[in-house]
């Protein structure tokens, strides 16, 4: 940017590869614009010569620079016509001995095209469909006559060897055993999953049942990618079981209430954890270790009248459950299993029946006594045994008061069918039922 006076011109200087040295005289100095620049600063440049990056730049107005480089620039283009005209006037030339002259003439405007279009594009990529039909097409023509395809000679030959050695190349698979399939591994996995005691030739076994040929070691190979372990180290989870002793296993634990006037309040229940069926034996401000028994001894015998057999009894490690608690089960023939430190997962059961509880009747109502509470827990407690269903039970109710009147609902038209709605809390809490 060289400016005179208030003026700024952009690109204005030519390039000499002598720079001239500054005429005789004083040095002045000349102010550019300030238009463009931050806080209104002005730069101030040399009238004469300017070389920064070791290049100089000749003092020359805009107005004398820009014409000169014009006109130099249009002897160029010219000249580059006159050769590119006469190129293509003597191809035109050695056209017209030929037949069928409109033919050359297109086909001498699309060869023009063509360089240009090469010019433009310095690195050309190529299909392999691109490079077949060069090649096959090379087979045709003569080799002076190649350079029409825009590449060497070499490499359309390379072009027509890949093709013929494509061409009788026969597929063959890579040595050693074939790959195990994505659901064969599925199923693998599953088999060991489902299993935790099968050994690798246990599952060889099962899959040859199945009709899937397996080596042990490719089992074992698998098992291992998947972080599974020998079968003795892949010892049944907590959950497994539980699952696998549902029935016979009762949870209990407790959880605590808040009255209008700020009065803690605890209730024990006990969960049966195959049905999912519910046990709320008390509530009370202080759970003692004689109130704690007394209501051991109550819901042993209501589990005895229900005909369950208890064999582990689940608890956490609360200190209200005193040692006569534990032996009141024991008596019935229980085994006391106690969850680990600060793991409410190991009696998850028991827990989900507290967010339930909560989140469908507690934190609805305002408590106000130990009575009201008590009304309240027993209602909900028939609502939940008699007539919820339960998604872990695949939508069945845990103990029903009435024979369940699906299959009469689907063979009957909807219009005769006649559902009740029965209210309870106060309409917090509706139930359904089928007119008889």
């Amino acid at each position: 940017m060289i400016g005179t006076g208030g003026d700024t011109a952009w690109g204005g200087g030519s390039r000499d590869p002598a720079p001239r040295p500054p005429a005789s005289g004083s040095f002045r100095l000349v102010e550019c614009s300030t238009h463009g620049y931050p806080g209104g600063l002005k730069p101030v440049v040399s009238e004469y010569w300017i070389a920064p990056m070791s290049r100089t730049f000749w003092s020359v107005s805009f107005s004398a620079t820009f014409p000169a480089m014009r006109r130099a620039r249009a002897q160029s283009q010219l000249w580059a016509f006159a050769y590119l005209s006469a190129c293509r006037v003597l191809e035109f030339v050695v056209l017209l001995m030929r037949s069928d002259d409109t033919k050359e003439i297109e086909l001498l405007a699309l060869r023009h095209e063509v360089a240009m279009l090469r010019r433009q594009v310095r690195c050309q990529t190529f299909d392999p469909a691109d490079r077949a039909l060069f090649a096959a097409l090379s087979r045709l023509l003569p080799r002076s006559r190649w350079g029409a395809f825009g590449v060497t000679p070499a490499t359309l030959l390379a072009w027509h060897r890949r093709l013929v050695a494509r061409r009788w190349t026969y597929p063959h698979r890579r040595p050693g055993r074939p790959k195990v399939d994505e659901e064969t591994t599925a199923l693998v996995l599953r088999l060991a999953r489902e299993n935790p005691r099968w050994g690798y030739r246990r599952i060889q076994g099962e899959l040859l049942k199945l009709g899937v040929r397996l080596a042990a070691s490719t089992v074992a190979r698998i098992l291992f990618d998947h972080r599974l372990g020998p079968a003795p180290r892949r010892g049944a989870a907590w959950r497994e079981f539980i699952r696998a002793q549902a029935s016979h296993i009762v949870a209990t634990d407790f959880f605590s209430v808040d009255t209008v006037l700020l009065r803690r309040l605890y209730v024990l229940f006990f969960i049966e954890v195959g049905r999912r069926r519910i046990w709320i034996t008390g509530v009370t401000a202080h759970p003692y270790a004689n109130w704690v028994t007394q209501q051991a001894r109550n819901v042993a015998g209501d589990i005895a009248d229900a005909g369950i057999d208890v064999e582990f009894l689940v608890r956490d490690r609360d200190t209200k459950y005193v040692a006569n608690f534990d032996a009141v089960f024991r008596s019935e023939g229980a085994q006391i299993l106690q969850t680990p430190f600060r793991t409410p997962n190991a009696n998850a059961y028991a827990e989900r029946f507290v967010r339930t509880v909560r989140t469908e009747c507690l934190d609805h109502l305002l408590v106000v006594n130990v009575r009201h509470l008590e009304h309240i827990l027993r209602v909900y407690a028939q609502h939940y045994n008699e007539h919820r269903p339960h998604q872990g039970l695949f939508q069945q109710i845990p103990a029903p008061s009435l024979p369940s009147p699906a299959l009469v609902a689907t063979r009957s038209r909807p219009q005769d069918r006649r559902v009740y709605r029965r209210d309870r809390l106060g309409g917090l809490i509706h139930e359904y039922e089928l007119a008889a």
